[in-house]
């Protein structure tokens, strides 16, 4: 199978995912819930007023680390990529999936954010870590 559609069965669809900003210096983890897409982009939703948003607005940069969770031995990718912070309409609404009503009430909310992070490298860990490749864009 080729590499691409790995990365595709970790990171498709909405998945959990470490997100690692810059705090000044310093690294700031998160767990997020990140949708990945074939253009090997990722997407998720905040608060405005977050930490990350801040932070990714100092400095584009993020490392993400998303695992599939279902057997200790299955792939995992870890991702290098700038984030792209969307407050327009056009986009929440794009993005917006109804899990997001509990936090945000509609896409038409000031307060909420979508965060996009563009994959620049993907390193893929393969089953029982058994391979490692890297896709670059």
């Amino acid at each position: 199978m080729p590499l691409k559609e790995q990365i595709m069965e970790v990171i498709g669809g909405p998945h959990v995912a470490a997100v690692a900003t810059l705090d000044g210096k310093l690294p700031a983890v998160r767990f997020m819930v990140l949708s990945g897409f074939p253009d090997m982009t990722l997407v998720g939703a905040t608060m405005k007023a977050s930490d990350k948003v801040g932070q990714l607005k100092k400095n584009p940069d993020a490392a993400l680390a998303i695992w599939s969770g279902k057997e200790y031995s299955d792939p995992y990718v870890n991702i290098r990529a700038k984030g792209k912070i969307h407050e327009d309409v056009a986009t929440k609404k794009k993005y917006w999936n109804p899990m997001f009503e509990q936090f945000f009430k509609t896409p038409e909310n000031p307060d909420f954010v979508v965060l996009a992070f563009t994959a620049g490298e993907i390193t893929y860990h393969g089953k029982n870590m058994s391979s490692m490749e890297v896709w670059k864009r």
